[in-house]
């Protein structure tokens, strides 16, 4: 399994707009992802809009990103960077 252990970029967290930018950035990633906060490591589905905003994380939160997917590296590469550098768009390239 791979993951990327990243701080969360965005000031208000992973609240409204900030989640539906991750959201689509993940259902777009094409493999199955997990999100967990660090502190309490229950995973939820990272394409899931009320999964991700029902995990609280704030910004400077620790999250966890995972995915069992072979092809899972550069995506995962790809979703840090967007919440880590709370970025308005995914990245296209890392």
């Amino acid at each position: 399994m791979a993951e990327r252990r990243v701080t969360v970029g965005w000031t208000e967290g992973l609240h409204a707009r900030p989640a539906s930018i991750f959201v689509r950035a993940a259902t777009a990633a094409g493999v199955p992802v997990t999100i967990a906060k660090a502190a309490d490591g229950n995973a939820v589905n990272a394409a899931s809009m009320l999964a991700v905003l029902g995990l609280g994380a704030k910004g400077g939160d620790e999250v966890i990103l995972a995915s069992a997917d072979d092809a899972s590296e550069s995506a995962l590469d790809r979703l840090a960077k967007l919440v880590q550098e709370g970025l308005d768009e995914l990245p296209e390239t890392v």
